[in-house]
């Protein structure tokens, strides 16, 4: 099989392969020393070489470990980008994907993200996330689900503390109760055991900090009386419509691909001047909605040279991860409009915050939390949000640039007791044959 159609292979097809090669679980691991990533089998060195050649999302990950799930056939990922300030952390995503390329893709963008997000959050947390792919397997009923959920997380157990996953889309708390039964590495279990929950809410109020300081940079004033258009009215689309009537906005214009939600959103928020269309997947068309801010809270990779130059708002914050296609062209691209843009991972800290303090107990309401969504603190979403706003109008470099660049300065360091660790596990799940279960 060629290396084009390993890559192009939809993941039902690809789970099929590797069944008829006799692999049920595989690596791609960066070898620091070598210079390049290897793979588990010589079958899998096409996707080795995909990744090593790649500009845009490959970045030295660590660790990419992939399993097609004894009972459900259902194909599970786990992909760990850098784990200086301390294991790999990110949520398990439960998508459709209609390649292998894309699936891959999907995660290392993602945790990549997490390291970016974790640590301008000062958590002593590296970056990771988890992919599940729709459309493989058995997954449609309850019970199957549940036990998908459950082989996930004795993938988790595997890795032996690597990677620490939660909740993202797709997911829900149930799920997440799931995978918790069968390891203890995992946040975002539901309360009842002992848990944080659904990361969802403080997600929300963390991005409307970020509109907040990105109207007072540009000096319009408050929320009070703005248009909002969000893309996206799920597990963080809905609650920050919420915070979006409390703190007085005029309008908000929505999109969700679930036919559903209009009635249910306008049951819960009849007091807000709230318009709901129902499109379908991959329509972008809100982005251009007349709006004082845009607010992307669905998938990744839409802000692009096909969706900029039809946006209409001055201001981009959003929830949704790797919203920019290429971070290398699209910030610019956007600057170039003189629309000022919040990086993702610099506003959507607060799922992965409430997850990260989760074993230190429960206090109702956290301090610790309200320290991030405050303005006291210089790290708090809102200052750090100002000062990245700052450095940028004063150097003329993008907003990504900026954020980015701090991140990456963040990320590498050390975590304050442990060290790299991460990278020592991986190699250890290496050295002991991994991939033979």
């Amino acid at each position: 099989m060629s290396e084009t159609a390993i890559q192009d292979l939809s993941p039902a097809d690809f789970c099929a392969w590797l069944s008829q090669a006799g692999i049920r679980r595989f690596y791609l691991v960066w070898d620091d020393e070598a210079g390049a990533v290897r793979a588990s089998h010589p079958a899998l060195e096409p996707l080795a070489r995909l990744l090593q050649e790649d500009r845009r999302d490959f970045d030295q990950h660590e660790g990419i470990f992939v399993q097609v799930a004894p009972e459900t056939g259902v194909l599970q990922m786990a992909v760990i980008h850098r784990t200086c300030r301390g294991q790999g952390a990110g949520g398990v995503r439960f998508w459709r994907y209609d390649t292998v390329e894309g699936f891959l893709r999907d995660g290392l963008r993602l945790s990549r993200g997490m390291t970016h997000k974790n640590a301008l959050a000062g958590l002593w947390w590296g970056g990771g996330k988890g992919v599940i792919a729709r459309d493989t397997g058995r997954a449609g009923d309850p019970a199957t689900r549940r036990r998908m959920y459950e082989e996930y997380g004795e993938l988790m157990t595997s890795l032996q503390g690597c990677y620490v996953t939660a909740e993202d889309v797709g997911t829900s708390v149930e799920d997440m109760a799931a995978v918790f039964s069968r390891t203890r590495f995992t946040t975002c279990i539901p309360p009842s055991l002992g848990g944080s929950g659904n990361p969802s809410v403080p997600t929300a109020r963390g991005v409307v900090r970020g509109m907040e300081a990105a109207l007072a940079h540009l000096g319009r004033g408050t929320l009070a009386g703005k248009t909002v258009a969000v893309q996206g009215l799920g597990h963080v689309g809905e609650p920050l419509l919420g915070f979006l009537r409390d703190k007085g906005v005029a309008r908000v214009v929505g999109s969700d691909i679930d036919p559903t939600r209009a009635a249910d959103l306008h049951a819960l928020f009849p007091d807000l001047d709230l318009e709901v269309r129902t499109v379908e997947r991959g329509d972008n068309s809100i982005l251009a909605e007349p709006a004082d801010i845009v607010a992307p809270c669905a998938t990744g990779g839409i802000l692009n040279p096909r969706t900029i130059p039809a946006l209409q708002a001055p201001i981009v914050c959003g929830a949704a991860n790797n919203q920019l296609e290429d971070p290398e062209r699209d910030d610019v691209l956007l600057q170039q409009r003189g629309i000022l843009y919040l990086p993702d991972f610099l506003v959507n800290r607060m799922g992965i915050v409430n997850c990260a303090d989760e074993q230190y107990g429960v206090v109702d309401p956290d301090p610790r939390i309200e320290l991030h969504l405050g303005d006291t603190w210089d790290n708090s979403v809102y200052n750090l949000s100002l000062e990245v706003l700052s450095q940028a109008k004063t150097t003329g470099a993008t907003t990504a640039k900026v954020a980015l660049d701090l991140a990456e300065k963040r990320s590498r360091e050390s975590h304050p007791l442990w060290g790299h660790r991460g990278v020592q596990i991986i190699r250890s799940l290496v050295a002991s044959g991994w991939e033979n279960g």
